[in-house]
C-alpha cells in the first residue's frame, strides 16, 4: 500500500500532521521525515517491530546501527549520563543541527538501557550510541508529544543516495513507509557529520555538513569574562586571563585555540563595536599585554550557551544572567572565588584602573589553578 504524503508547506493544521505522525510511529509503522540535512525515515525506539521494519525498509545488515533523534541537548543526559565534556560542548553548540554525536552510553546506565532489547542491539550494538537532535521544528514537535526517541536513518536503500526530497524517499522506499512529510527540499542536500566524542576530542566519523576545522572549534573549551560595558574590566581580564593560562599549558597565548581554548569577553549592557578605555588599555601593556584591537561585544544567548565557564566581575552581574538564562546556573561564577566583586574603574585614575587589573589577576589566577582545560 503506497504511503500517505502530506505536504506540509500546504497543511492547514500541522497539529494534525504531528499528531497523524505520532500515532503512524506508535502503531509500528515508519514515518519519512523532513531534515535540514536529508529526508530521514524513523521508527518509534520503543517498538521492537517498528526498528524491524526500518531494518526491512533500509535493506541493511542488523550490525549497522541507527541513530536515536531526541528532544535536546538536555535530554541527551538521560539516555547518556556521562557524556563527556567534549560532548556536552558539541551538544549544546550544535543542537537542533546537522552533527550526530556518537558516545559511549555505559552499559546500564541511562534510558538507553530501558528500550527493548532488540532495539539496544539496533542503535547500540558497541556500547556507544549516535544522538541527533534535527533542525528541524515538526520533527522537534512529534519528538515532544512522542513517549520516547526516533531510531532514525536515512531515508534511502543501503547504497544508494541519499533522498533530500519527499519524492525521492517515496521512490527508494516506497510501501515499507506508513506515512511520509513532505517540506520541500532539505536546505543542506547532504547527511550530518557524524562524531565520535570523548573527553580525548572529537573525531569525524562521516564527513557531512560540519567539517573536522569547525568541530575543533566546536568542541574547545570556552571561557568567559563579563562586566557591564564590556570597556574596562572584562577586557582587562580577558588578556589577562589568556596569558595566565598560557602559562599553565605551557604554550603562547597565540596557541591557545590550537590548545582547544577559547577566551573572550562581553558587557551585559554593551554597546557593540566600541573601544576599551585608554586607561585599560595602559594598563595591561604594562604587563606586556595588548588591548588596542578591542571591540566591545554585548551579552547573548548564543555567548551564554557556547561558554563552558562564565566569569562576572560582581554578583549583581551574575544574578543578572541568572534571571535571564537560568539553565546556566552552573556554567557562571564570580571571578574572585570568594564572591566579592571587583567594582567598576571607569572615569578613575589609571592608579585605580591599576589596583582593579592587579585584583582582576590575583583572583584569575586562582581560578586557573582550579580549571581542568581539557
Amino acid at each position: 500500500m503506497p504511503p500517505i504524503v502530506i505536504d506540509l508547506r500546504q497543511a492547514d493544521d500541522r497539529r494534525d500532521v504531528v499528531h497523524r505522525a505520532v500515532q503512524t510511529l506508535a502503531e509500528g509503522r515508519l514515518v519519512v521525515f523532513p531534515t535540514e540535512t536529508v529526508y530521514g525515515v524513523g521508527a518509534s525506539a520503543r517498538s521492537s517491530i517498528g526498528v524491524e521494519k526500518l531494518f526491512e525498509a533500509k535493506g541493511r545488515s542488523v550490525d549497522a546501527p541507527f541513530a536515536l533523534a531526541i528532544k535536546s541537548a538536555e535530554e541527551a543526559h538521560d539516555y547518556v549520563p556521562n557524556m563527556g565534556k567534549v560532548a556536552e560542548r558539541l551538544a549544546r553548540r550544535c543542537w537542533p543541527g546537522p552533527i550526530t554525536l556518537v558516545v559511549d552510553y555505559g552499559e546500564g546506565r541511562g534510558l538507553v538501557s530501558q528500550l527493548p532489547k532488540e532495539v539496544q542491539q539496533a542503535v547500540a550494538p558497541q556500547g556507544t550510541v549516535g544522538l541527533r537532535v534535527p533542525a528541524n521544528d515538526v520533527v522537534l514537535e512529534v519528538l515532544r508529544m512522542l513517549a520516547g526517541p526516533i531510531a532514525l536513518t536515512s531515508a534511502n536503500r543501503t547504497g544508494e543516495p541519499a533522498a533530500v526530497t519527499a519524492e525521492q524517499a517515496v521512490e527508494a522506499l516506497g510501501d515499507h513507509v506508513g506515512l511520509v512529510l513532505d517540506d520541500g527540499p532539505s536546505r543542506y542536500g547532504q547527511p550530518s557529520t557524524v562524531v565520535l566524542a570523548s573527553d580525548k576530542g572529537c573525531r569525524c566519523l562521516r564527513e557531512g555538513v560540519v567539517g573536522q576545522n569547525a568541530l575543533d572549534r566546536l568542541s574547545s573549551m570556552i571561557v568567559l569574562l563579563v562586566c557591564t560595558g564590556n570597556t574596562c574590566r572584562s577586557p582587562m581580564a580577558e588578556v589577562i586571563m589568556r596569558q595566565l593560562i598560557a602559562k599553565k599549558l605551557g604554550c603562547t597565548d597565540a596557541e591557545l585555540e590550537q590548545r582547544n581554548v577559547i577566551v573572550a569577553s562581553a558587557g551585559i549592557a554593551a554597546a557593540p563595536g566600541c573601544k576599551p578605555s585608554p586607561e585599560a588599555v595602559a594598563v595591561v601593556k604594562e604587563k606586556g599585554l595588548d588591548l588596542t584591537n578591542h571591540e566591545s561585544q554585548p551579552l547573548t544567548e548564543k555567548l551564554v550557551r557556547h561558554a563552558d565557564l562564565i566569569l562576572t566581575m560582581t554578583t549583581s552581574h551574575r544574578h543578572a544572567i541568572l534571571r535571564r538564562w537560568p539553565d546556566a546556573s552552573e556554567r557562571i561564577q564570580t571571578v574572585r572565588p570568594d564572591g566579592a566583586d571587583i567594582n567598576d574603574p571607569i572615569g578613575g585614575p589609571a592608579a585605580v584602573y591599576r589596583a582593579c587589573a592587579a585584583e582582576v589577576e590575583n583572583a584569575l589566577e586562582q581560578r586557573v589553578e582550579e580549571i581542568d582545560f581539557c
